[in-house]
């Protein structure tokens, strides 16, 4: 009976003996196997980052098309060659601002015409320039590219003599923030739907990814925002499933003074235009601009 348990305590081991080499052989294959997927995702996601951030759409229509009569569409040159369409129209008066206007990532600068009609309907001057790549414009969006135009739309604009306001949109409030980091002259900044930087964007939607290392783009507002030497408004709404409302309140600790914060209630990411931005921005030139 005791060479019976002997035996059969022996077998027992050899057999767990046995099963581990295959279990730790089963778990290196998975290990390996997991690793394989989570390069090829992280590989996609940074071959085809961009096409994440930049999502242009549409043909670009005329204003004409839209009814705009005092609004002209131009081709301008940048530095590098890059033929950009750009919608324009004169202020009332020298006295009263020109807004250049940066859109937001998706569809393309004719979708933003009702936004437009309430600008010059003040009797503001605007200056809109597409994002290259999108539609009306050549080359290709990045965040080197795209602040490079904007510089150098700004200072076209700032050349007429009027005040400018810079106005960013979602995408374009990246934009705005460096234009007025860059340029002493400034009227005001305003950032509508702003993010912190695109980076930390990226980082909440894909936590599982080093985004730090990989993202092309990272468009870090909240490093530039404290440079900006003209008073900064920040236009937000709490409802907003896009940037949420976190970041624009967080770039609000950020910026220097002046600095304004409007926090709309139960607003989405494109209808401030419709709950009162426009009013509040007027509102913030006859008070602080000049």
């Amino acid at each position: 009976m005791a060479e019976a348990e002997a035996g059969s305590a022996a077998g027992a081991q050899e057999k767990h003996a046995g099963a581990w080499p295959k279990f730790r052989r089963g778990l290196i294959k998975l290990v390996i196997a997991a690793a394989i997927a989570y390069a090829m995702a992280a590989g996609y996601m940074y071959v085809n980052q961009r096409s994440f951030v930049f999502v242009p759409s549409g043909e670009l229509e005329t204003p004409a098309d839209k009814g705009l009569e005092t609004v002209s569409a131009e081709i301008v040159e940048m530095a590098d060659g890059t033929k950009i369409t750009v919608w324009t129209a004169e202020p009332v008066d020298p006295g009263t601002p020109t807004v250049v206007y940066f859109h937001g990532n998706s569809s393309n600068l004719s979708g933003r015409w009702k936004r437009f009609k309430q600008i010059v309907d003040s009797g503001y001057g605007l200056y809109a320039p597409t994002h290259r790549g999108y539609a009306g414009s050549e080359g290709s969006p990045s965040e080197a590219a795209l602040v490079s135009d904007a510089l150098e739309h700004y200072d076209r604009a700032a050349a007429a003599g009027s005040p400018v306001i810079v106005h960013g949109e979602s995408l374009g409030t990246g934009l705005a923030a460096a234009v007025g980091a860059e340029r002493s002259d400034v009227g005001l900044v305003v950032l509508e739907a702003p993010y912190t930087a695109l980076v930390d964007m990226a980082g909440e939607s894909y936590p599982w990814l080093p985004v730090e290392m990989l993202m092309k783009d990272p468009m870090k507002t909240r490093e530039r925002i404290g440079k900006v030497g003209a008073p900064v408004m920040i236009v937000h709404g709490t409802d907003d499933a896009v940037i949420p409302v976190d970041h624009g309140k967080r770039l609000f600790e950020f910026a220097s003074d002046p600095k304004e914060i409007l926090i709309i209630e139960g607003a989405g990411h494109s209808d401030l235009w419709k709950t009162g931005l426009w009013d509040a921005v007027r509102d913030k030139w006859a008070r602080e601009g000049t």
